[in-house]
């Protein structure tokens, strides 16, 4: 389903029409996780899981959403019978100054109706690689917990279900040792990240573990708030998004006082 106004036009991405749309954030075809973001969209396993696409007048895209039936989050969520923001992302100036945000999520809401929900949730922070609460607030959501830098931000439609609430994932990462890459396609600049870091790695002699979440039950139980990244070592949490080879270059000096050269 496509929805337009006179300003911008709100697309609805489907297994069906995603090789032409796109998947927002990754545009080159040839990059590492384009493959592996286009499978995770398509999986059965992500029933429900929705992308929409705010484009201008010129096909020019504004910003997007995407969400899931809570139960099926790839975040360190419990909620019943929501729908849950995954991500959502305004990536030019004009988009966060329109509305497009806001918009974005009343589609989402309205999905929510049509479909019986109980109501949308979404995490947030001030941190990075997620939004922070301020959209959220506006569009009349509310704290309903916290967790380190995350909120878990709630709009209850009714009181049949208890509201949703985090998964402690801080009780998960004394079960890693040494060093470990924890994550999952479901953000398509994790690939490049893994493979720069394990290249890192062996460059400098640290044997990294990998670990790839293959379900939804596997993310809520990861070490970290994101989810679908950690980068973790001896039961400590070092990063818990995507990090580049020289971040993560910084993060061994750290760690273990040697010099990258």
């Amino acid at each position: 389903m496509t929805i337009q106004s006179n300003e911008i036009t709100i697309l609805e991405v489907t297994p069906a029409n995603v090789s032409e749309i796109g998947l927002f954030c990754i545009k080159d075809k040839k990059a590492p996780g384009y493959t592996s973001k286009m499978d995770w969209f398509k999986s059965a396993i992500n029933k429900g899981i929705k992308i929409r696409i705010a484009t201008d007048q010129q096909n020019k895209q504004l910003g997007f959403i995407e969400y899931i039936p809570s139960e099926l989050a790839w975040r360190p969520v419990e909620a019943t019978n929501y729908l849950f923001v995954q991500c959502i992302a305004l990536m030019v100036k004009e988009a966060r100054q329109n509305g497009i945000g806001s918009a974005l999520l009343n589609y989402c809401e309205m999905d929510a109706r049509k479909n019986n929900k109980s109501g949308v949730c979404a995490m947030s922070s001030n941190g990075v690689w997620m939004a922070n609460r301020t959209l959220f607030e506006k569009n009349g959501y509310r704290e309903v917990d916290k967790l380190g830098r995350f909120e878990l931000m709630s709009l209850t439609f009714d009181d049949k279900f208890p509201q949703p609430r985090f998964i402690d994932w801080t009780k998960h990462q004394t079960e890693y040792t040494d060093w470990n890459l924890v994550y999952s396609d479901q953000c398509p600049w994790h690939q490049k990240s893994v493979n720069d870091l394990v290249q890192a790695a062996s460059d400098y002699g640290i044997e990294m573990k990998v670990t790839k979440l293959l379900t939804p039950e596997e993310a809520r139980n990861t070490p970290s708030g994101f989810g679908t990244f950690s980068l973790i070592k001896d039961g400590k949490l070092l990063e818990d998004h995507y990090l580049s080879r020289t971040r993560f270059e910084n993060i061994v000096k750290q760690e273990m006082g040697k010099d990258i050269r």
